[in-house]
């Protein structure tokens, strides 16, 4: 029986007709059965791809061979092609979008200007020598973190990604520029230009969680600064370290404990609420009262 994964990665290298190399990726995953999203620009790939194991590893291996690839790195977990509903691969302005497509520089080595890359135990071993000076950086959308995040962090106000570059030059988060600063994301790739952004506007000692909270997870487990469960962006919805990861969401009707985010629109828009067993039956059956009627 044919085992099935999950990949996440990304890779920022110059890319010069975007254009053919999603038609190229687009044929690739067909052939090879595969499913899930994939984005490319001018800057490099990002990815998440759902399907037979040996297919992924031979995805991973062809686009290795396109030049500036060859550094791409796959982290795996547990899923399939079932979560995801199809192929999506598009060519766009960016591969994350943050809206500052000529802002971003990246060459043969990647980002240009971004901060320190630091492996989980470097970041463990950060806190260790600067104790509670070391502040911790939220780089993803900040409903996230309802559910997981790292101890103490900063959770910026940012519903998209869209929205960090005037949250980082409204003067919050000012005081932070001479502190030691660990910005991290889920696989890396979102830090890998929030932390540019932020060294472009000021801010002097900018680090990056390499690979992400899923590696730090990976490492650690929920033994070490990361608490919650980790929000993905399919059918999943989160996923947790190990069998002893504390709940920290709390229901928004009842202020249960809760970790599962449920999509209550009824209009084609994402609308993500947390919400406990019990408050979710209920208010999965006003939604579709509401579609119904």
């Amino acid at each position: 029986m044919a085992q099935e994964r999950i990949i996440l990665y990304y890779c920022f290298a110059p890319v010069t007709d975007p254009k053919a190399v999603m038609l190229w990726q687009r044929a690739l995953c067909e052939k090879l059965g595969l499913t899930g999203r994939i984005i490319i620009s001018k800057h490099g790939i990002n990815g998440t791809l759902g399907g037979d194991i040996n297919a992924l590893k031979q995805y991973g291996k062809t686009t290795r061979q396109y030049p500036g690839f060859e550094k791409l790195e796959l982290k795996w977990s547990d899923g399939g092609a079932a979560d995801f509903p199809r192929l999506s691969v598009k060519a766009r302005d960016e591969i994350v979008a943050f809206g500052i497509p000529e802002e971003l520089v990246v060459d043969e080595n990647g980002v240009v200007g971004g901060g320190v890359h630091l492996k989980p135990e470097e970041v463990n071993q950060l806190v260790e020598e600067r104790g509670d000076e070391v502040v911790f950086f939220d780089g993803r959308n900040a409903f996230e973190a309802k559910i997981g995040k790292f101890k103490n962090a900063i959770v910026p106000d940012v519903r998209t990604t869209h929205d960090f570059i005037e949250e980082i030059e409204s003067g919050k988060y000012d005081d932070l520029k001479d502190k030691p600063v660990v910005t991290y994301c889920t696989g890396g790739i979102r830090c890998e230009i929030l932390s540019a952004l932020m060294k472009n506007r000021g801010f002097k000692e900018i680090y990056q969680m390499d690979g992400g909270i899923v590696r730090y997870g990976e490492k650690f487990g929920d033994k070490g600064l990361w608490e919650g469960s980790m929000y993905i962006f399919d059918k999943r919805m989160h996923v947790e370290f190990s069998p002893d990861t504390v709940t920290i969401g709390q229901c928004e009707h009842c202020g249960a404990p809760s970790n599962k985010f449920e999509n209550l629109d009824v209009d084609g828009k994402r609308d993500l609420v947390l919400l406990c067993g019990d408050c979710a039956k209920k208010a999965l059956a006003e939604r579709d009262a509401v579609s119904a009627s």
